[in-house]
């Protein structure tokens, strides 16, 4: 197998060419590893390599759904065992884990193989990857753009064909921000439908769910069969799934009435070409035979910005805590930028009363979404305000942290409700701005009908499907930028 061969292929099906034996799994790994040479000092996606580690992996692969096929993580939040784990800091520089997270082991058992760790914002808190410690990840379309955040170096790998999938964690929008950034399908599950354990028992006070970015629908939807399910100690655990979600993708849905809405919750400015793509998708959900009416989710979208700012801060703040209670010789002064210090300061100083009310907001949320979905089994809005910003645009060198938090939040203020609410939800591709970048429709649905969602995507891809012919993709395949 050539990088050329290689780049033309879904996780799906390479496992398959290595399940009939046309190719080995350290064939296909050092394609991704040479991928990885080829591209990355450009795109700066993976942070920490793992290329000898994967080489043993390669060599003894268990019999899974993606036997031999390459995979990155994100290098925050999931432990990888003997990978560092650094979070786009200083702070948690050297800091390696000593034993692989619940969900980790499962995509081992998949037959998954771990070749490294990837770039994110410091401590996962933006939607754009420009974390001063490690340098800024570059957009495969654009690279004076930013792929997005926080799961941009996962996507920008993906997007650049060195894997053809890779974990993705979604606090707020941060696997489907950078998916609609790269031209990618992202997936937010339903809360706790993958385990975040053993040790943590929630993600953000249930903000944050984790899987994957990908190229195809039926990867995204086969590897959250394999992932999914609750693990001992779980405090709760999403609905049971009627079927396999990948048994979902392989026929149409029944006939889905769509709420569309493209107006911004918060007021904040939307660029035309996002506008333009949700016509576009509603157009395609028409055609499909679906009822697609103007409609919009029911709740408080600045009292859920400002819910978020406190529980983020908050979480974010026990960890940076903790980290300096286990290493005295390390300061926040010199170990965090400017605008997370500042952040985590203030966020030290809310009462607990605060907390619980910001809780009971987004439950509030949440009830108020409740009730939206049942008058409809699907909303569609725009994923993000505009196209991959250039890089630089929604950074932060200052410790101005209303500045960032208003520029963050008016970035993507579609997405963290389905945080809030703990609701599936989705980016699809939906064409390209006039300056040829990707742009993304957002779908949710209620708590647990994951299975619509993947149902929905997929029939839109078999009627439009998205190109795996990216320039970067070319240039890795040999032929040409």
């Amino acid at each position: 197998m050539t990088p050329h061969d290689y780049v033309r292929h879904d996780a799906t099906s390479l496992a398959a060419l290595i399940a009939r034996g046309d190719v080995t799994a350290r064939e296909v790994l050092e394609c991704a590893i040479a991928c990885a040479d080829k591209a990355d000092p450009a795109l700066h996606a993976i942070v920490h390599r793992l290329d000898a580690a994967a080489r043993d992996q390669a060599a003894s692969v268990p019999n899974g759904p993606f036997s031999g096929v390459p995979f990155l993580v994100k290098d925050t939040g999931t432990p990888v065992a003997g990978a560092p784990m650094t979070s786009g800091s200083l702070l948690f520089a050297g800091t390696r884990s000593e034993a692989d997270s619940t969900l980790v082991a499962r995509y081992r058992a998949a037959g998954l193989v771990l070749m490294g760790k990837t770039n994110t914002p410091e401590l996962g808190l933006s939607f754009t990857t420009e974390p001063l410690a490690q340098g800024p990840s570059r957009n495969p379309w654009d690279l004076t753009r930013s792929p997005g955040g926080s799961s941009g170096g996962s996507t920008a790998a993906v997007a650049a064909g060195i894997v053809p999938m890779a974990h993705a964690s979604d606090g707020a929008g941060s696997i489907r921000v950078p998916a609609a950034h790269c031209g990618l399908f992202g997936f937010k599950p339903s809360r706790m439908r993958n385990p975040v354990g053993p040790v943590m028992g929630e993600g953000l006070a249930g903000l944050s769910s984790a899987h994957c970015v990908s190229r195809s629908v039926r990867d995204s939807a086969a590897l959250l069969d394999a992932s999914a399910g609750a693990e001992p100690g779980d405090p709760y655990a999403a609905p049971r799934a009627a079927r396999s979600f990948l048994a979902e993708t392989q026929q149409d849905p029944p006939r889905l009435r769509i709420g569309v809405s493209t107006k911004v919750p918060t007021g904040t400015a939307l660029d035309p070409c996002c506008t333009e793509a949700i016509f576009r998708a509603a157009r395609h959900c028409e055609a499909l035979g679906h009822i697609v009416e103007e409609a919009s989710l029911d709740y408080d979208a600045e009292a859920l910005k400002a819910a978020w700012r406190t529980i983020a801060g908050v979480n974010a703040a026990l960890g940076v805590r903790a980290q300096l209670a286990a290493h005295p010789e390390l300061s926040a002064e010199t170990g965090l930028e400017p605008v997370n210090r500042a952040w985590m300061a203030q966020a030290a100083e809310i009462s607990a009363f605060a907390y619980a009310e910001a809780i009971n907001e987004i439950r509030r949320a949440g009830r108020r979404t409740g009730r939206s979905f049942a008058r409809f089994d699907v909303f569609l809005t725009p994923c993000t305000s505009s196209p991959a910003p250039r890089l630089g645009e929604l950074a932060c060198i200052d410790d101005d942290v209303d500045a960032f938090y208003d520029r963050f939040w008016a970035h993507g203020p579609f997405t963290a409700i389905y945080n809030a609410n703990g609701c599936p939800a989705m980016t699809v591709p939906m064409g390209f701005s006039p300056e040829g970048l990707p742009v993304g429709a957002h779908f949710g649905a209620a708590l647990g009908q994951d299975g619509i969602l993947f149902a929905l995507a997929a029939q839109i891809e078999r009627v439009q499907p998205w190109s795996f012919d990216i320039p970067f993709a070319r240039v890795l395949a040999g032929t040409g930028a």
